[in-house]
């Protein structure tokens, strides 16, 4: 810490007092205010943004980077949702797919017997209600006991619950009855209200996604958390959304990791948006790092970044690399992720993080070590 603060006071650059005192407050372990998340955005450079992250990282994590054996299963790519960012999602009686539950556990059966995870997310799709995966649940883990089921964004649940009739909190139970582990972090999107009504009107609204993730925290069920950005948001924005997932993962502690996920405009509405630099991705990992001081885990999704960004990040706050995946999803490769065909080895995910100078760490979904170099 010594050396950062030394840093700071005997650099060259224009630094503002303002950036300074925000510094300062970081290494004296305090918590940043919206306004000075803000700033940090506005008027930090990366270099220093970058450096304060890192020293919460190794502080939270020590040089420890966190990655799985997962694999992905995408029930249908049929959606009731138009959102304008979507590269994935078909209307019903189109070209989409829709597996049945028997070909989706066949899928899990024959994953690799060292796969601890499996993540299930796809479109809303208009028929499917709360039982029909609750039965998917229940035979995921009969053919597969041990998985860890991370299934279903909170927009999926939201109408799979409505489709049944109930209420959330009996939704929340009942999945977790059925055999739901955890429950990832999509369909956050940007909470701003008007933003969301500009890019997907039609979806959840920001409060019933922060009520559902609520819901299944106080039974017990953690999930992941996300912002979509680089789109028409400001950094106002970007904070406002932070301070919501702050604020309740004060009340609950239910929230494992944040995951900011770049807008990709191939193949949708808004692809005359031009995506943001390598350095506005950094410089957004690091400041979700000062921000979010009580998220243990901030994830860099390789999938959506390139292994060679999501490498990069690990020095900008970033303690999680995702998992193994098996080329298993489409959502981001449809949209023009760099990894058209995600799958990574154990051994090549291993060599990036020791690339890095990092710690290689398997862990399960709840980050329970399994292993480590």
């Amino acid at each position: 810490m010594e050396n950062i603060i030394e840093i700071i006071n005997n650099t060259q650059t224009n630094i503002s007092n303002k950036v300074k005192d925000i510094s300062t407050k970081v290494l004296n372990n305090e918590r940043i205010s919206v306004d000075e998340c803000i700033t940090l955005y506005q008027d930090a450079e990366l270099s220093l943004v970058g450096m304060l992250a890192n020293y919460i990282r190794e502080k939270k994590n020590g040089n420890y980077t966190y990655f799985n054996k997962n694999l992905h299963l995408e029930p249908t790519n049929i959606c009731i949702h138009n959102c304008k960012f979507c590269s994935y999602s078909k209307k019903i009686n189109t070209d989409g797919w829709e597996y049945t539950v028997p070909e989706m556990v066949e899928q899990v059966k024959q994953a690799p017997a060292e796969i601890t995870e499996v993540h299930i997310v796809g479109g809303v799709h208009p028929y499917r209600d709360i039982h029909y995966y609750g039965e998917l649940i229940r035979e995921i883990k009969k053919a597969r006991p041990d998985i860890h089921i991370k299934a279903f964004t909170a927009v999926e649940i939201d109408h799979m619950i409505k489709k049944a009739g109930i209420t959330l909190n009996e939704g929340a139970r009942l999945l977790k009855n059925y055999g739901l582990d955890s429950i990832p972090g999509g369909g956050a999107e940007i909470f701003d209200e008007t933003l969301r009504l500009e890019i997907c009107s039609s979806k959840s609204t920001s409060a019933r996604w922060l009520e559902i993730h609520e819901a299944l925290h106080n039974e017990g069920i953690p999930s992941n958390a996300t912002i979509l950005y680089g789109h028409v948001e400001t950094y106002a924005h970007r904070a406002d959304h932070m301070n919501r997932l702050r604020e309740l993962q004060d009340r609950t502690g239910g929230f494992n990791a944040f995951i900011p996920l770049k807008f990709k405009h191939k193949n949708n509405t808004m692809s005359d948006i031009k995506e943001v630099s390598v350095i506005e991705d950094l410089k957004n990992y690091a400041i979700a790092r000062i921000f979010l001081d009580n998220f243990n885990h901030i994830k860099s999704y390789w999938p959506m970044t390139g292994k060679q960004l999501a490498q990069l990040a690990l020095s900008f706050g970033v303690d999680d690399f995702d998992g193994t995946i098996n080329d298993s999803t489409k959502i981001y490769s449809l949209a023009g992720s760099e990894e058209q065909n995600p799958s990574m080895t154990t051994e090549e995910m291993k060599q990036l993080i020791r690339d890095a100078k990092r710690v290689p760490v398997e862990r399960d979904s709840v980050y329970n070590i399994i292993s480590k170099d």
